[in-house]
């Protein structure tokens, strides 16, 4: 394979190498893009005959699982000004609970990402879901900020096994357009998460406190601990695991991050990753502060966003991965991300237009951002073989998490919320992210092969 498994990352382990882990990802990217459902169709066929849990068993379980860590951060939203009556806190400093829970996701996925190449994926992952919900019952009963932030952290670090191993099991299972269509059905799944989440949580404090919401999610750590002890079995066998210790794990992401086309896509999803936390963490307190809607209207106003992000993801990855290059994916959806970031721009700090004309810009951000998270991650991981797939999943996670964890309190600088600094936010990360595409991966530079296509 090109890039890092030819490189100073595929060194480094120790373990056997099948053909199916040494064939070109040219091979497996244009057999996919040519055939189209048939495949991933046959991935499914070969999850089936390794013992794993097969197709749509698998897509609801790591779809479950994926969903832990939109829910954690999103549940809890619509609380956030009741966090700071009860705790006596400022808004900035309450979302501090938010900045380090997505510390705590960037550290996780360090940890589990390379936990899973070493020993499986199923004993680490079972080991955070525990964690999590452990951590959940500490934000239940945490008697000031210091506490909860803390709880955040650890559950955060936690909830970030489903996630970066989530990912590494699609690597385990499929290749080129089969990998998109697999890591989009999940999305599908994951991406109903923040949908309903701020529409459940503000419900939940019809009834509740913020509190309840903790609860709530310490209630489905335990659920998810037990689907996932019964229904998911291991997807990387002994055979093809990675052994060398802490050293080798180390040697095989320095490897990873001095290929500079696996760097492109990292920074690409990083940074665009950062505009959505941009969001995330600033639309709470500034629709709610600034342009004064209730915690319902908020979660409504959430979750029509977040349909752009689900409906842009299955278009992406039913209908337009298997006809167009990736290339051309995401230069239109980092086009997008930049138009809307612009207009948001203008539309908060020169012409004042209000709610509809910040909720519609933020919609189309969504909708650029359905694109361009699957493309970058499904090319990265492409880029590695099965054996590095951890390590690299957990890269591609960590850079998401920490660059979502310095812009969260960024649009309440000064001590106040502020629309204009969400839009700064917004379309700051949308400019890095293109420029770190163009720069990285431009033409004439080597990449990861693409599909052709159809």
């Amino acid at each position: 394979m090109p890039g890092p498994t030819a490189g100073s990352a595929g060194d480094t382990s120790t373990a056997s190498t099948t053909p199916a882990e040494t064939a070109t990802v040219d091979d497996a990217a244009t057999a996919a893009a040519a055939d189209g459902v048939a495949g991933a169709a046959t991935a499914t066929v070969k999850d089936r005959a390794d013992g794993g849990v097969g197709g749509r068993a698998t897509i609801l379980v790591l779809g479950g699982l994926v969903a832990l860590g939109p829910l954690t951060t999103d549940l809890y939203l619509p609380g956030l000004p009741a966090i700071a009556d009860d705790l006596a806190a400022e808004p900035a400093a309450v979302q501090l609970t938010l900045t380090f829970s997505m510390f705590g996701v960037a550290a996780g996925q360090l940890i589990f990402g390379p936990l899973s190449d070493r020993f499986g994926r199923r004993p680490p992952l079972l080991a955070g879901l525990v964690v999590y919900t452990l951590a959940s019952l500490a934000c239940v009963v945490a008697p000031n900020l210091a506490v909860l932030i803390a709880a955040r952290f650890v559950q955060g670090a936690a909830g970030a096994a489903g996630l970066v191993i989530g990912r590494a099991v699609a690597r385990d299972r499929f290749e080129g357009v089969a990998m998109i269509r697999f890591l989009a059905s999940i999305t599908l799944i994951s991406g109903l998460a923040p949908i309903l989440a701020p529409l459940f949580g503000a419900q939940l404090l019809r009834f509740t406190s913020w509190r309840g919401t903790f609860g709530a999610l310490a209630a489905l750590g335990l659920l998810l601990t037990l689907v996932a002890l019964g229904a998911l079995r291991e997807t990387l066998p002994a055979s093809a695991r990675r052994g060398g210790g802490l050293a080798a794990t180390l040697r095989t992401m320095g490897g990873l991050l001095r290929d500079v086309p696996f760097l492109g896509q990292l920074l690409t999803s990083t940074f665009a990753f950062g505009a959505l936390f941009g969001y995330i963490s600033g639309s709470s307190v500034v629709l709610q502060h600034v342009y004064h809607v209730s915690p319902q209207t908020y979660s409504l106003l959430f979750g029509l966003n977040s349909v752009a992000i689900v409906a842009s993801t299955q278009v992406n990855g039913r209908l337009l991965a298997p006809r167009f290059s990736a290339a051309t994916l995401m230069r239109t959806g980092l086009a997008v991300l930049i138009a809307a970031g612009t207009f948001l721009v203008l539309a908060t700090a020169v012409w004042d237009l209000g709610l509809v004309a910040v909720c519609a810009s933020l919609f189309v951000m969504m909708a650029g951002l359905g694109v361009v998270l699957p493309n970058s991650a499904a090319r990265a991981l492409s880029m590695v073989a099965p054996q590095a797939a951890g390590s690299a999943s957990a890269l591609l996670g960590t850079g998401n998490f920490l660059c979502g964890a310095v812009v969260a309190p960024l649009s309440s600088l000064g001590g106040s919320p502020s629309a204009v600094l969400l839009a700064v936010v917004v379309l700051s990360c949308a400019l890095l992210a293109a420029a770190s595409y163009l720069l990285l991966l431009r033409p004439g530079r080597p990449a990861a092969p693409e599909p052709a296509a159809a």
